[in-house]
Order: structure tokens, then C-alpha cells, then sequence
């Protein structure tokens, strides 16, 4: 996420500033290590931030603490925006700390507040030394997960860092407790009055206004030493010939008064600065370039200048005098009065404003402004200019925001636009909301975007100008593209086989997103219909299109798909060496990625298969610390379906049916075939468990018979219901049919074999290899197994013969002992050593029951309630609340609210 440099300046000490040593003296407890938090806490204008930056300074002494500081604002109420400007502004202090946090911050679809912060409070307390982090104006955030957020911070700092922050009203935090244990620094508004003295210094000392001590303590009386009144009713006596009549006629309440002072500064200020003042209100920062866009002055910089020489509530943020701030409160009064004066101006400045970020690259930032400018092409200008990197950053969130920003009409007569509304339309599921909007994009007319007008060659704006180029030339591909999607969702093979070489043949070369997308959707729809060597060879050049057109995460992503085309083409070593490949490649970027997760899972399935059950727990592990954050939507049911495999090459059958009932609940219709339904590998636990009844439940509902057709698309039921015959046939060989079960065998060997799909070959005559043995026929029993294992050992495949269970094992017995010399008869020593080898279990939390109150409350983390908000409905304490919650992740042995209810999903306790 782009984070504006400019609020992360820890702002310099003016040197006119009145010395209050006695606020210094307050915050020198603040060097205490069980200080967590100092709180600056009064309303508008009591100098907070002022005193703050005294105290940062350290009165000219080299500065003991780093300082992160963060000029708050109402953008901020967004988390990833408030997350960004705090990582960022720690890393200004250090550029390991947060390094890891702002990667994950930038590829989350969703924002994963608590393994932010863990993160962010581990590199503080290993990287860090001494730290201050200030959260300056924390009342323009009132969204509850940023409450939560600074919350969970304070409570788990490291003793050397500390957060302070100034704020109008006191943050909903647990603030009796800091003050019990000592962890609170307090500084109210009754601590900022200024004092007679203070008063008499900064009025005659400071100002030069020469007021006698009676007239002063009015002043200091009146404004019940408020600063920012002092020093407004300053700047009014400035030049008048009759102060004391000033004086007498000063007074009324702190907003009439604030009104009353900010009409006198205006009509005081020449013409030309008053114009100046109130057209730069728009901005949320001030620079002499963008200053002189959007008001036509050439003397920006000179003005800024003088309006910090006033103090006139401009606050420099960096120390080359090139960015400065209005006072929030400065800068809402001037745009009140803006407002009423000359309304019909304010669309015109927003428009400058949009103009000047365009062309510097802030086209996120330049889109707001044409908006709140009323000019909604010029943001749909703007939008098509800002999608390509948006897109790139898998910033969907944006995505949504822009279509949601902008009226139907706009959208549709834009194709580019269009399209993203039909991305829109499809994330959601709504299939037949799509063409719709595609078809309006074939219909739509190219419009051309006015802020590109004075792109300048090599600038960030005509970067994005070629970017949008770009999409345009790809754009008859992606409408294709699209319609392969909904054809694909829709389990429409020939759909998406058409749709997706319309799409390949209307790529050039170089449109590598394009074709990637086209060459993906032409790989699944050869994988769904078992052609598996055009699936591999046609996937894997789309991933490569993918890694040349820059979407690095999408290409590691895609590597999981194609992992899994190896694994059906019969390769689980190619699909492993793939995997590590690509893991390899993720761990190498800043952070994990979108689809690290994936890979973890992905690469854990194909070491169980191949009998590494220690490494299949330990990527799982990794993948569940990760979270979803580095997950696809649609592949999150994997990690339980994984695991759920390892509990079964581990003997907890019971274990796995209930981890494949979890992933059956999170499973999502996609884009991908579902050759291995969930419910066909969880009736073949069953069927290992000796649960035949249920098996059998799932053979009718699922409706595959004996006499089904030998397609790959049935292939993994099939198979499924063979294993349940032959395992009725062995309870009672008067309720099965050998025969039959031989015969449905027979042709998913010879389709298997036709089709080149080396792992259905060896499944299928590992199968038959069972049938026969069931019936008696040891020695066909023992070429089918020998020919399974010949094949299909060499590539890693282990598992699938573990898993049968007893049948197998002794099958296995005979083959090594009756065979001696064989190559199949030492394959299957190998397979029973494994056998005889124990395998630990999983890593798991700890089996300490939870209480019934701690049941509650563990359901209640699982909903939307804050806290708070939890504690209120269970009428306790906040602090009674968190000592729930600590014995909780302790029992099941996690560290955050999202990771408790994720281990309480796995162990069915919600």
C-alpha cells in the first residue's frame, strides 16, 4: 500500500516555543521500562503535539529513544491504511522491524491484524532498541479493529519500547490497569493550561505584544490557558492600536471563540494570503509544487514559509522545508469558511489537486480528489490509469471501491472499466451478473484520459499511461478470458476450451498476462477431461507467461495447480521437486506472498505421499501459522483435507473423517475440475475404518454405479467404490460382486493407460490387485500388485499402499516372501519396513480441557463482537475477559483470537 512519507516526520521544536519544564518533568517517567503508554490527552488546541515534540527532542541532549511517529488522520480509520503508516514509520527507526509485517500487509486479500502485530511486537523486541511510537491526533480513528489494534500493542510491547500518543478524548483501553500497574503516563488538558507566567512569556516574550500582567491573566483567564486561543488572540492584537479594548471584548466558549478568532486572522491577512489559506484547505498536505497547481501561485514556497514564520498553524513535516500540514483544526475551519464563501470554487481546486497527483504517480490519491471534485469521468480516467498496478499488487479491495465509486453509466461506457466490474461481479459469484457486463465492454468506446495529457516520457505517469495501453490491446483476450471463467465455474468443458483459445489467438506476444490467463484455462480444461500431458505442458507455459508479465504471486500460485496435474499424470517426485522449486522462490521474496500458504500445503500432501510424514506435518504447521492470509479463498479447504490425509497415514481414522468434514464446510466451487471429490476420499476413510454402512450412504447419494462409464472425471469414485465392494465382498461374499467390481477395474486400467495418466494406472491395478485377492486369485493378485509397484514406487508413490490398510499389508507379506529375487518383492520389503517405523504425531496444542465458561467465550472470539463488547454480553470485566482468553490460547496453545478460533474449528469445539 503506498504510504504517504510525509506523516511519518517526527515534527522539529520551533525555537520561539515557550520552555514548561514542569511537563517535562511530568513524562520523565516515561524512562521507566514498565511504562507502556503515554497518554496526551485534551481537547483542540491544547498544544498537545507541541509538548510531545518537546519532550522527543530532549532539550537539545542526544535522544535515548528512537521515535516512530504517525500524523493521524480520518483516512486512517481504514486498518491496512492505519497498519501501513505504522509499519512504515517503525522502519524508519529501523528498516528490519516491520519488514515481514509490510509484505503481508501488501498481498493480504484480507487484513490479518493479529499476525501483523505479533510480528511487528517480535522485530521490537529482537531488533529494536529503545523505541517511542507516537500515534499524534489518535481521535481521527474511531474504527473498533484499529482500537483493538494499538490495544493488543500496548499490552505486549517489550519492556524498552513504549507508545505515546495525543488525542482529544481518552481511547477506549483498559486505562485503569496501566495506571495500577504503573504502565500509564498521563498528561490531561488540565496539566497543558498554560500558567500566568507561561502565558506572560509566550505573549510578550515570544510576540512582542507588550501586554501589561492584568491584561494577560484576562487573556490566560478567558482562554482557560488554551493555546491555540493565546495564540490566536496573539495574532489578532498584532497591530492593533487599542489592545486593552481587545482584550475586555475577548471571550465565550472555545468553539465561539475559535470562530470568532479564525474570522479576525482571515481578515487580517492580505488578499492574496487569505485566498492562498483557504485554497490550499483542500490539501492534506502542503508542498510548494502542489500548492502552486492547485492555486496558480508561483510564490508557494515563500508563502508556506511565512505561514510557519505566523505559526499560523502550518506544521513543517520534514526538515528541508518541502512538506508541511495545516493544524487539522486550522485546515476544517478554513474549508467551512471556503465552503460558504465560494463554493463553486471547491470543484476546481479538487480537480488541480487530481491534475498534480496524477502526474507524480499517486494516482489512488488523484482519484479521490477528481471525485470530491464531482468530476467522475476524470476519476474514471483516473481509475483506468491506476488498475494495472492496483491488479498487480492484488489489491482486489480497491477494485471493489473504484466500481463501487463510480456510477453504472460511467462504467459501462468504458470497456476497461466494464471488465473490472465484471471481476467484480465474478468474486462474488455471480455468474450470470458477468456477461452482462462484458458485453457492455465489447460495446463500450475507448475513452482517452485527460490526466495522461501532460505525461512526461519515463514519468510514473506514463508508465501507468502504457500499462492501461497494455490492458487496452489485451482487452478483447481477458473478455474471452472471462467467459472461459464462468464456463469453467459452470463445469463447461467446451466452453472453456472455445473461450480460451479465442482468447489465445487474439494475444500478441508480449501480452504475457493474457496469454497466461488463456493458457491457463485451456490447461484445466485438458486436465478435466484427462488429457494430462496437454494439461501439464499448456499450464506450465501459462505460469510462465504469469512470471513475464510480473505477477509473481500468481505464477507461485498457479505452481499448485500444476502440481497437481503431475501428481494425476502420475509424477508425485516432478510435483514435489516443483513445489520445492517454488517455495523455494516465495521464501525469497519480501514476505510471504498470497499463495504461500498453497504451496506449503501442496508440497506437505506430496511428502505424506511419498512417506515423509515428519515433513508433511511440519509444512502443515507452517502453512497453519500463516493463516489465510497466505491462502486462496477457494484452496483453504486443502490444509484440512491434507491433514486430514496425515491422520490417516498416522491410524486416526477417526481424526480424519471429522478434519474431511471441515474441509468439506469451507469448500468453494472454482475454477479448478474437482477430479478428487472430498466426499470420495472421506467414504474411503470409512470404508478403512470398517464403516460400510456409511460408505455405502455416500455410493448412492453420489449415484456412481458398477456400470459407470471409465471417464477421469469419475475415475476417483469409481475407484472409491471398488474399495467398498471389495471390502463388503470380504464381510460377507454373499453381498458383492467380484465380477463386477473386476470388470469396472478392467476399464479404469485400460482408460487409464490409454489416456497416459500413470498414477490412475497405478491405482487402478493396486485396486485390482485387492479384487483378486478378496476373491482368492493370489497369483493375479500378486502381477497386479507387482506391476503397481514397479511403477509406481520409482516416482514416489507409498502411501497409496499403505493407506488399504491390513489387506494390503499381507498382500505385501506374500509378494516378499513367495517372490523372492523379484524387483516387486524387495519394493515391497521397503513398504513394510515403513510399516514397522512409528510416526509421530502431528504438532498439535495442548488436550487440557476447556471449561464451559471458557466454551463461551471461545464461541463468542469466533463471532464479529469486539472485547468490549464480548465482556458487556457476559457481564465481566474487561481485564476478567482477557484472563478468559489467556487460559484459552493456552489450552489450545495459540497466541492470538483468530488462531483460537481456527484450532477450535480443527477439534469441532464450536
Amino acid at each position: 500500500m503506498t504510504v504517504l512519507a510525509t506523516k511519518l516526520h517526527v515534527p522539529a521544536p520551533r525555537p520561539d516555543l515557550v520552555a514548561r519544564p514542569r511537563l517535562r518533568a511530568l513524562l520523565e517517567a516515561a524512562a521507566d521500562p514498565t511504562t507502556r503508554l503515554v497518554l496526551v490527552s485534551a481537547p483542540a488546541g491544547f498544544g498537545k503535539t507541541t509538548m510531545l515534540t518537546q519532550w522527543l527532542a530532549g532539550g537539545g541532549e542526544p535522544p535515548s529513544r528512537a521515535v516512530a511517529w504517525v500524523s493521524l488522520d480520518d483516512a486512517d480509520d481504514d486498518v491496512r491504511r492505519f497498519l501501513a503508516h505504522m509499519i512504515a514509520a517503525l522502519r524508519t527507526t529501523n528498516p528490519e522491524v516491520g519488514a515481514e509485517a509490510a509484505t503481508v500487509l501488501d498481498t493480504a486479500a484480507s487484513v490479518p491484524v493479529d499476525t501483523i502485530l505479533t510480528s511487528l511486537v517480535n522485530d521490537l523486541d529482537t531488533l529494536a532498541g529503545p523505541t517511542v511510537l507516537v500515534l499524534d491526533d489518535f481521535h481521527a480513528v474511531t474504527a473498533t479493529v484499529v482500537h483493538e489494534a494499538v490495544a493488543f500493542l500496548v499490552d505486549h510491547l517489550p519492556a524498552h519500547s513504549c507508545l505515546a500518543m495525543t488525542t482529544r478524548s481518552d481511547p477506549p483501553f483498559a486505562l485503569a490497569r496501566l495506571r495500577s500497574t504503573g504502565g500509564l503516563v498521563e498528561v490531561r488538558a488540565a496539566d497543558l493550561r498554560f500558567t500566568d507566567d507561561e502565558a506572560a512569556t509566550l505573549l510578550n516574550d515570544v510576540r512582542g505584544l507588550g501586554l501589561t500582567p492584568e491584561q494577560v491573566a484576562t487573556l490566560d483567564q478567558r482562554t482557560e490557558g488554551w493555546a491555540a486561543g493565546l495564540q490566536l488572540a496573539a495574532m489578532s492584537l498584532r497591530g492593533r492600536d487599542d489592545p486593552a479594548a481587545f482584550v475586555e471584548a475577548f471571550a465565550g466558549s472555545h468553539r465561539f471563540v475559535l470562530d470568532y478568532l479564525i474570522e479576525e486572522v482571515l481578515q487580517r491577512q492580505p488578499d492574496e494570503l487569505r485566498g492562498f489559506l483557504l485554497d490550499t484547505s483542500i490539501l492534506g498536505e502542503l508542498s510548494p509544487s502542489l500548492c502552486q497547481a492547485v492555486t496558480g501561485r508561483p510564490d508557494a514556497q515563500a508563502l508556506l514559509e511565512s505561514l510557519e514564520r505566523q505559526g499560523l498553524f502550518v506544521v513543517p513535516l520534514d526538515d528541508r522545508r518541502e512538506w508541511w500540514r495545516y493544524h487539522h483544526l486550522f485546515a476544517e475551519a478554513l474549508r467551512v469558511r471556503l465552503q460558504a464563501t465560494d463554493p463553486l470554487r471547491v470543484g476546481g481546486l479538487h480537480r488541480a489537486a487530481a491534475q498534480w497527483y496524477a502526474e507524480h504517480g499517486r494516482l489512488v490519491d488523484a482519484v479521490g480528489h477528481a471525485a470530491a471534485g464531482g468530476d467522475l469521468e476524470a476519476a474514471a480516467d483516473l481509475v483506468e490509469l491506476a488498475v494495472p498496478d492496483v491488479r498487480r499488487r492484488r489489491r482486489s479491495d480497491l477494485l471493489v471501491d473504484f466500481v463501487g465509486m463510480l456510477p453504472e453509466e460511467v462504467l459501462r461506457r468504458r470497456p476497461l472499466l466494464a471488465v473490472v466490474a465484471a471481476w467484480a461481479r465474478l468474486n462474488e459469484g455471480d455468474l450470470d451478473g458477468v456477461e452482462r457486463w462484458l458485453a457492455d465492454a465489447e460495446r463500450g468506446t475507448a475513452a482517452t484520459a485527460t490526466a495522461a495529457a501532460a505525461a512526461e516520457p519515463g514519468s510514473p505517469l506514463a508508465r501507468a499511461v502504457a500499462a492501461r495501453e497494455q490492458d487496452r490491446r489485451q482487452l478483447p483476450a481477458i473478455v474471452a478470458v472471462y467467459r472461459a471463467s464462468v464456463a469453467q465455474a459452470r463445469g463447461e468443458v467446451g466452453g472453456t476450451i472455445a473461450q480460451a483459445r479465442r482468447a489465445w489467438e487474439l494475444t500478441g506476444p508480449d501480452d504475457h498476462f493474457a496469454r497466461g490467463a488463456a493458457g491457463g484455462f485451456l490447461g484445466l480444461a485438458a486436465w478435466a477431461s484427462g488429457d494430462l500431458e496437454t494439461a501439464v505442458d499448456t499450464f506450465g507455459q501459462a505460469v510462465d507467461s504469469l512470471r513475464a508479465a510480473g505477477n509473481v504471486a500468481d505464477a507461485l500460485g498457479a505452481t499448485v495447480v500444476l502440481g497437481l496435474m503431475w501428481r494425476d499424470r502420475g509424477r508425485p517426485d516432478e510435483a514435489r521437486r516443483l513445489l520445492e522449486h517454488a517455495l523455494a522462490e516465495a521464501e525469497r521474496q519480501p514476505g510471504p506472498l498470497a499463495s504461500t500458504g498453497d504451496l506449503e500445503v501442496a508440497l506437505a500432501d506430496m511428502l505424506r505421499e511419498q512417506g515423509d510424514l515428519d515433513g508433511a506435518a511440519a509444512h502443515l504447521a507452517t502453512a497453519r501459522e500463516l493463516g489465510d492470509l497466505a491462502s486462496l479463498p477457494e484452496n483453504r479447504h486443502r490444509w484440512f483435507a491434507a491433514s486430514a490425509g496425515l491422520r490417516e497415514a498416522l491410524g486416526d481414522l477417526e481424526g480424519a473423517l471429522a478434519l474431511f468434514d471441515r474441509a468439506a464446510a469451507l469448500y468453494q466451487p472454482g475454477f479448478f475440475p474437482d477430479v478428487r471429490p472430498l466426499a470420495a476420499l472421506r467414504a474411503r476413510v470409512q470404508v478403512a475404518a470398517g464403516d460400510l454402512a456409511g460408505a455405502a450412504t455416500w455410493a448412492r447419494q453420489a449415484g456412481v454405479g458398477l456400470d459407470d462409464a471409465p471417464t477421469f472425471a469419475t475415475e476417483c469414485a469409481r475407484l472409491t467404490l471398488a474399495r467398498l465392494r471389495i471390502a463388503e465382498h470380504r464381510a460377507d461374499p454373499g453381498l458383492a460382486d467380484p465380477a463386477g467390481v473386476l470388470a469396472l477395474l478392467d476399464r479404469a486400467v485400460a482408460e487409464a493407460e490409454a489416456g497416459a495418466r500413470g498414477g490412475g494406472v497405478v491405482e487402478a491395478r493396486m485396486v485390482r490387485a485387492l479384487a483378486h485377492d478378496a476373491r482368492g486369485a493370489t497369483h493375479l493378485a500378486l502381477d497386479d500388485l507387482a506391476a503397481a509397484l514397479l511403477l509406481g514406487m520409482p516416482v514416489g508413490y507409498r502411501r497409496l499402499f499403505l493407506d488399504e490398510g491390513p489387506p494390503m499389508t499381507r498382500l505385501l507379506r506374500t509378494l516378499a516372501r513367495d517372490r523372492p529375487g523379484d524387483p516387486a518383492a524387495a519394493s515391497a520389503g521397503r513398504l513394510l519396513a515403513d510399516t514397522d517405523r512409528p510416526a509421530p504425531p502431528p504438532p498439535r496444542g495442548r488436550d487440557e480441557a476447556l471449561s464451559d465458561r471458557e466454551l463461551e467465550v471461545l464461541r463468542l472470539l469466533a463471532s464479529d463482537l469486539t472485547g468490549p463488547e464480548i465482556a458487556r454480553h457476559l457481564y465481566v470485566t474487561v481485564n476478567t475477559l482477557r484472563t478468559h482468553t489467556k487460559h484459552i490460547f493456552t489450552k489450545l496453545d495459540v497466541n492470538t483470537r483468530r488462531a483460537a478460533v481456527r484450532r477450535a474449528e480443527e477439534r469441532g469445539l464450536l
